[in-house]
Formats: structure tokens, sequence, C-alpha cells
């Protein structure tokens, strides 16, 4: 188990499904990192409207303005969008997702990436994070020393199905002093939340950041499984 410190003047890549899914799974570590100095990009690969009745162009535009308004309350540098199709990113060759991440990787340089955990229930979490760990997989050159998954509200705790990897988390960041900041960028969602007792709602999101700060011993955390952490000797 670590508690992780954010270093500062380097390049984060936060690289998910659906916008929101930055927020809920770090956005407070994102915070971190903006307070810190970093350089941050937010990288959305899906639409996350497209899989609803009747969603069109004007529900897209409206999820991307409530990013933008999220990622302007943290501190974001960069975002960008590709509108992919959601909840169907099985549908999109693994081949092509990789190589649209790794385009981002090669451009950016990151020193750390944050994506989803490989169990979550929903489909396009689990492609975005194939995609993720295959493009930053070590070879000689790739800049991404850290890589870390995160949970997300209403999707990790919700895989049941034999053989999928449970999330056990064992690499931490404190945000108690970020939180309500945290809490103010998920309200640039609010179309996107739910009435407690529903995991994806306010009361449970600030729950969970206190429960996993309480195991480590402060006010509210983000939990975070390390997909690779590399030292090199020149870092």
């Amino acid at each position: 188990m670590t508690t992780s410190s954010v270093d500062g003047n380097r390049r984060i890549a936060v690289i998910v499904a659906h916008p929101d899914d930055e927020v809920l799974g770090c956005g407070g570590t994102i915070r971190r990192h903006t307070l810190a100095g970093d350089e941050v990009w937010t990288i959305i690969l899906a639409d996350g409207e497209t899989s609803r009745d009747a969603a069109g162009e004007k529900a897209i535009a409206g999820r991307e303005a409530a990013m933008q308004a999220a990622a302007k309350i943290l501190g974001v540098q960069h975002c960008a969008t590709h509108r992919l199709p959601d909840n169907r990113l099985d549908t999109v060759p693994l081949l092509d997702l990789i190589k649209l991440v790794e385009r981002h990787i090669g451009d950016i340089a990151p020193a750390a990436v944050y994506t989803h955990h490989a169990g979550d229930l929903n489909v396009d979490h689990r492609r975005v994070h194939q995609a993720v760990m295959t493009a930053c997989r070590p070879q000689a050159g790739c800049s991404v020393t850290r890589l870390l998954c995160f949970e997300t509200p209403s999707s990790t705790e919700w895989q049941s199905a034999p053989g999928e990897a449970p999330f056990v988390p064992n690499w931490f960041v404190d945000i108690s002093d970020v939180l309500e900041t945290k809490m103010q960028a998920l309200r640039a969602y609010g179309h996107e939340m739910k009435p407690w007792p529903h995991p994806r709602s306010y009361e449970a999101v600030e729950h969970l950041a206190r429960w996993r700060g309480a195991t480590i011993g402060c006010a509210a955390a983000e939990a975070f499984i390390i997909g690779r952490e590399i030292w090199r000797k020149d870092s």
C-alpha cells in the first residue's frame, strides 16, 4: 500500500471512456497535480450519450461543455474528445483504439497516465484500459513511468463476473484539501448524477472519498491500483 505525493512540473494524461469519468475517478488527484504545477491533459474517447434513446448532437455538445466547465474548475490545461460510440467501444477494433491512444502518448509524452480499472462492469471502461495498457507498454523511449488505474462509482463495484479482477487499491492520494473542488467539478455534470443512495450520487462519491481516506488515516482520498511503476536512473 502506497500513499502518493504528487510531483510538480510534469505532464500528466488522464485517458477515459466518457465525460465525467475523469472527475469521478480522479478529480481530486487531477487538482493536486494542477496545484503542483503539472500540465494535465484529459482525453475522452467515447461521446457518453449515443447509447441513450433520442440522444443527439445537442446532448453530446452539452456533455462536452460540462467537461470543459469541470476542467476549468480543476485547472486542467488541455482537453481532447473523440466521440466514439458510447457503450459500443467493443465494436471499434482494439487496434484502432490503441493507435489513437498511442498518438496522444506520443504527442504529450506524459510521465504519468491515469485510466480505468481492468475489471469494470462498463465495457467502454475495459476497452479503454486495454488500449492504454498496450499504448503505454514499456518500450525504449516511452515517457510513461507511472500508470495508475482508478475506480468509477456505479461501474467498478457492480462487476461480479467470475474471473474479473477485483479493485484492490494499493496506491492512494490524499485529497482532503481538494475534495470540495472535486465535488464542484462533479456538479458541472449535474445531469449525470443520481439521487442517493445511487453510487453515482454526490453523497456516495463523498462517502467513498471519506472511506478511502479513513483507510489511510486522512480525511479524504482517492484510491488506485498501480498498473506499472518504473524508476529510471535519470528520474
